[in-house]
């Protein structure tokens, strides 16, 4: 096996930087599957992108699924290899396939089978709308295990140092569906355009084909994972000490999923477009949190493998150096969102003026929250890499949560209307970067002290 990267030792600035510029180009690339089918989609209709919109927070609750694996082999996988522990690390990295398989097969068939139940949820009132996303549901359940599988290789990969090649393999990925997109939506030649359901079947092939590349280049290249045995005796310690880490992450994010569901709920009583508005502007302003999430999984890799190695001064040093580059990216984003909310808009809805004047009051709300948004995700990433996971997802959930009567409050004709839906998200996004942030200083002083 080849070892990837030790970040016990180096500048730690120079160290963080490489790992994670790679880890924040794999997490735009995933920015970039969402942008270039709602791009399209946009094309096609409004009623399109609400519908892949509705289908699309499915995903999302997935994704908080993935990570009960995910954060669990990624913090294994760093501290063991900060202790040399490498063997120990690949068979934290079999656990977490095998679990993670479970819950991809599970979540699979009941998004296929359930998908008109858990469509009428929403209350739609446009039956092309729910159609839409009833098939965009179907052919996403159908394929979801390639985009279970995927996470878990390139955490395996960026705990142990190595960013680059997820990078690669992910970038291979969005060219195939960048490609794929616009043939299978609109038809080219003798191909027939499908529709949404081109945009569904563009994603799944595409995230195939970066799970065969992972498990082709892994074989070659005698990476971290090629050796591992998915199919060797089930390790249930292991797989309990994995839960154990990945279910306070993972909780929060299915229920920031599951409160964003009953938010678009809120939403829906103001018609479709207000839907399609933030399903767009959301993806937009996942440029913030996607880079912001690509470095705090940096952070995390370097915390967990120097906390492994005992080394605390150079945690805390990297934690402060790294949150600084996560507030200028932060200001950067509030200023780019603010300030081009119209333009940036108008690409993705560009024959539909209401639609981009909402969208244009959205993006300048959450303009507002981008700062603290992208210092809660770097702070949470480091509070995993300690292996301290239950902090940032008491903070995530309890504050998530107060956006559901904060929205019914604030969304009334005699209060704010729309607008007060996106003002409870930034206002408690803005809360939620404060507490965390003072939380860790906290943690990391009794941390500190206990090593001494």
């Amino acid at each position: 096996m080849r070892l990837e990267g030790d970040l016990t030792q180096g500048s730690i600035l120079s160290t963080l930087t490489k790992l994670a510029l790679p880890i924040m180009g794999t997490s735009f690339i995933q920015m970039a599957y969402n942008l270039t089918d709602i791009m399209w989609l946009g094309r096609l209709s409004t009623g399109a992108v609400a519908a892949a919109g509705t289908g699309g927070f499915f995903l999302w609750f997935g994704a908080g699924l993935i990570m009960v694996s995910q954060i669990g082999v990624g913090v294994n996988v760093a501290q063991n290899y900060g202790k040399g522990q490498y063997k120990e690390a690949q068979r934290y990295i079999a656990s977490g396939f095998q679990l993670d398989i479970v819950i991809a097969l599970i979540y699979g068939f009941l998004l296929f089978y359930f998908r008109k139940d858990i469509i009428g949820f929403f209350n739609l009132d446009d039956l092309n709308v729910i159609k839409m996303a009833e098939s965009y549901l179907r052919i996403i359940g159908m394929g979801i295990i390639f985009h279970f599988l995927n996470p878990i290789f390139s955490t395996s990969l960026n705990s142990s140092g190595n960013s680059i090649t997820p990078f690669k393999i992910n970038t291979l990925g969005l060219i195939t569906n960048m490609i794929l997109d616009p043939i299978l939506i609109f038809g080219v030649g003798p191909i027939n355009g499908l529709g949404i359901e081109g945009a569904a079947y563009a994603t799944i092939f595409s995230q195939s084909v970066v799970t065969i590349l992972f498990i082709y280049l892994g074989k070659k290249a005698n990476l971290i994972y090629s050796n591992v045995n998915i199919l060797q005796k089930i390790e249930f310690k292991r797989i309990r000490h994995i839960v154990s880490l990945g279910l306070p992450p993972s909780m929060q994010t299915g229920a920031h999923a599951l409160i964003s569901i009953i938010i678009t709920r809120i939403i829906a009583r103001f018609g479709p477009i207000p839907i399609a508005v933030q399903s767009i502007g959301s993806q937009i302003e996942s440029i913030t949190w996607m880079t912001a999430e690509g470095f705090s999984a940096a952070i995390s890799a370097f915390v967990g493998q120097n906390y492994g190695a005992g080394k605390i001064d150079r945690v805390k040093d990297g934690y402060h150096k790294g949150i600084r580059v996560l507030g200028v990216i932060g200001i950067f984003a509030s200023l780019v969102l603010f300030i081009g909310a119209e333009p940036i808009f108008r690409i993705f809805t560009p024959n539909d003026e209401i639609a981009i004047k909402e969208g244009i009051v959205y993006l300048r709300i959450l303009a507002l929250s981008q700062f603290f948004m992208s210092i809660e995700i770097g702070t949470a990433g480091a509070f995993n890499g300690l292996g301290k996971t239950i902090p940032p997802t008491v903070a995530g959930i309890s504050l998530n949560t107060l956006r559901i009567p904060l929205a019914l409050i604030l969304s009334q004709d005699a209060m704010l209307g729309l607008s007060g839906i996106w003002w409870s998200i930034s206002g408690t996004g803005v809360i939620k970067g404060i507490l965390i942030y003072f939380w860790f200083r906290i943690v990391l002083g009794k941390v500190n002290e206990a090593s001494k």
